[in-house]
């Protein structure tokens, strides 16, 4: 299928052909046969993309800063791969569409195929002949009703400028001036006059004003002196009633003009993108109200409303996201609402780029309404080949190592992938995301033969002999399950479960396999940790270690504090260090105890060692970001050894000290890690982790999440579950 996308670096917006997205649950997949171009948001974007690197930089100071503490922290050369990546990203472009439903998800029940709906939400209601969407993210276009896909594609824009009437509270009666007469203050007029308000509009383009007129104001002004006066002769004097602010701009003169306009203690709400340095004493001797409208209403930004379904009670939100669009299409339906006035241009999917430059201005066209059209049929695809077949002809196929990669997040993308890149003799064949966008980006990137959007494509490909896992978390043990059921070796990023159970259905696919089962512990390969390795081993007493983890704040909502999908940072996180531990003692953890601290991502967890050593990992979120993340100290055996952020290594024993240093790059060991796990395969030695090492480290952090909950230390119990459940590692 076609979908447009645009590039961070340099703004080019491109039409690419990517796999059809798969069906998520929850979802529907929807062909679209209309979509909106936002002339605020993404041309927003368009213009951001647009500026060279020290333009950018201006714009986002608070990125710089992050670019600074990265350097910092990571050294110069792994700061400048982030930033690489994260401008290298296409983004995939739109939020507002319409079309007709041709699959659902089993967990869909109130949606059926053949259905027509109107479709909201950035990264899912793209520029794209195909869509997956969330069930709250789309709206049924009432059946027999004549509304065009056209016209339903407005839905989006539609609910916030219904959201934005709803938070000023519009009454019957009421005088409400809008000042911005765009796409957003257009739909704002129609919706306000069928609420039954008397509406004053404002804009510096005649013809908009002109516009607004015809389409239900009461009267419209070019002239912002002149509008504040229409205000108040519309209000028998008194001023306007609400005050909605839909127009984009820097500038902070619509906040004050709203207030010159306002009635005492009336209300102004910004539903547009506008500057908001208030004059305090406008505001202040009317005792004004302002408030900012946030997008579509109650459920946005909210990832349990939009991605998991989970509405929310009538009673409690009469207007949610979903229910504000389902209303603007009852307004089209009714004839309250015309958008057929509104659109300016239609542009056919293959000229996408065209539409980028009206909305830009590039053309000097006046514009309103820009729509990509679509054709009736689109190409479903799940996989997409990308090197050409003679270039796969000539590939290396005799290669042992010939990888799927499922996932292609930022992790694989800015550290997973580059890291692989560098070890000889690996043969990169498919790769898998659920978007088509990011599953072709990172097929170009890093030169693998095919990408797919559907997990059986890479692990029932006979050319695939090695399955890499970097999906959430809570895919992975489904994951290591088929494929390893599928007889590939698999290297799955950590953590390798969530639940127990969950492990012995891993323990039970990896007796039957005979294959290599590596999770991506990689800092026990890293060079410095190696060196302190030597260094201690001949320690002949048990060790005291200590790591302290400045790992910063993360969103609440993100997805890895999500117990469903992320499980929390102990699991996803915690067990890294664990595992580390666990390997410069020699030996498994046999009890854990875990402090949780004020918040839920922060612990002190106390580590009780088989041979009598002690680690103490204190994992913390609320240190400055700016200061080195990770720092070890162990000792014993009247020796000690430091390690701070994998760029600078202490050994100190009987008064001589050792300094090892890394000035310009971290290395983590992820490099090492793949060379050592390509070298299994190929030689046919054992696993460089041996799997009853990653089952210790895996029931170890289990159990610290069961002991921040009791607040009780918990034993590891791993003995009893080995010798119920594993086997020896056979050579192969």
């Amino acid at each position: 299928m076609r979908q447009v996308l645009q590039y961070a670096n340099n703004g080019e917006i491109a039409v690419a052909d990517v796999p059809t997205p798969k069906l998520l649950p929850g979802c529907a997949l929807v062909r679209i046969a209309a979509s909106l171009v936002s002339a605020g948001t993404e041309r927003a974007a368009a213009e951001f993309a647009g500026k060279n690197l020290f333009q950018k930089a201006s714009a986002r100071p608070d990125l710089v800063r992050e670019v600074i503490n990265k350097v910092r922290r990571d050294g110069i050369f792994s700061a400048v791969q982030a930033v690489r990546s994260r401008l290298d990203q296409p983004l995939a472009a739109g939020y507002s569409s319409a079309g007709t439903v041709v699959a659902i998800h089993e967990s869909v029940t109130d949606i059926n195929t053949g259905d027509r709906v109107a479709c909201a939400g950035a990264g899912n209601a793209t520029h794209a002949e195909m869509a997956c969407i969330p069930r709250l993210l789309m709206a049924r276009i009432p059946n027999g009703s004549d509304v065009s896909f056209e016209e339903a594609a407005f839905s989006t824009i539609g609910a916030v400028a219904m959201h934005g009437v709803r938070t000023a509270e519009a009454k019957l009666g009421e005088v409400a001036g809008v000042i911005g007469l765009g796409l957003l203050g257009q739909l704002t007029i129609q919706i306000l006059k069928a609420a039954g308000c008397r509406v004053v509009g404002m804009d510096l383009v005649s013809d908009r004003a002109k516009l607004a007129k015809n389409l239900g104001a009461d009267c419209t002004t070019t002239d912002p002196t002149q509008f504040a006066q229409l205000c108040f002769d519309q209000s028998h004097g008194r001023g306007a009633d609400i005050l909605l602010i839909t127009a984009d701009t820097p500038s902070s003169d619509p906040v004050n003009l709203a207030a010159e306009a306002a009635r005492d203690r009336g209300m102004i709400v910004a539903v547009g993108t506008v500057g908001m340095n208030i004059q305090r004493k406008l505001y202040y001797e009317k005792e004004l109200d302002f408030r900012v409208s946030r997008s579509y209403g109650p459920g946005r930004y909210d990832a349990a409303y939009e991605q998991k379904g989970r509405d929310y009670p009538i009673g409690y939100a009469r207007w949610t996201e979903n229910r504000n669009m389902e209303a603007f299409l009852e307004l089209l339906v009714d004839g309250k609402v015309d958008v057929k006035s509104l659109i300016t241009h239609r542009v056919p999917i293959e000229r996408a780029s065209d539409a980028y430059e009206i909305i830009s201005s590039i053309t000097n066209e006046p514009f309103l309404g820009v729509l990509i059209t679509y054709p009736d049929s689109a190409q479903q695809h799940t996989r997409l080949e990308v090197v050409s077949r003679k270039k796969r002809i000539d590939a290396a196929s005799d290669q042992p190592v010939r990888l799927g990669v499922l996932g292609a997040g930022t992790f694989a993308m800015n550290t997973l992938l580059p890291a692989m890149k560098k070890v000889s003799g690996l043969n990169f064949i498919g790769i898998c995301a659920a978007s088509g966008t990011h599953a072709r980006h990172a097929a170009e990137k890093f030169s693998f033969r095919y990408c797919a959007t559907d997990e059986a494509e890479i692990i029932n490909d006979p050319a695939v002999n090695t399955i890499v896992i970097a999906t959430r978390h809570h895919l992975h043990a489904p994951h290591v399950v088929a494929a390893l059921q599928a007889g590939k070796h698999v290297f799955c990023e950590k953590p390798l479960c969530l639940k127990e159970d969950e492990l012995a259905e891993i323990i039970e696919a990896y007796n039957r396999s005979q294959r290599h089962l590596m999770v991506g512990f990689n800092r026990r390969f890293a060079p410095m940790v190696r060196e302190m390795k030597l260094f201690v081993e001949n320690i002949h007493e048990p060790l005291a270690m200590h790591y302290r983890i400045n790992a910063g704040p993360m969103a609440p909502d993100h997805w890895i504090n999500d117990p469903e999908q992320g499980g929390g940072r102990i699991l996803s996180e915690v067990c890294h260090f664990i595992d580390l531990l666990s390997f410069l003692a020699d030996t498994p953890p046999i009890e854990v105890h875990t402090r949780a601290l004020a918040a839920n991502d922060q612990a002190i967890l106390s580590l009780k060692f088989a041979n009598g050593s002690q680690g103490t990992i204190s994992y913390l979120a609320n240190g400055d970001r700016s200061y080195s993340k990770e720092r070890l100290e162990i000792f014993g055996g009247g020796a000690v050894a430091v390690l701070d952020d994998f760029r600078r290594l202490e050994l100190v024993r009987n008064g001589r000290q050792r300094i090892i240093r890394s000035h310009l790059r971290q290395d983590k060991g992820h490099r090492a890690e793949w060379e050592a796990f390509s070298c299994a395969i190929r030689g046919g030695g054992e696993s460089p982790i041996p799997f009853s090492e990653i089952v210790a480290t895996t029931i170890a952090t289990l159990r610290a999440v069961e002991s921040r909950s009791s607040g009780q230390p918990a034993q590891v119990g791993l003995q009893d579950f080995m010798n119920s459940q594993l086997r020896q590692v056979p050579s192969c």
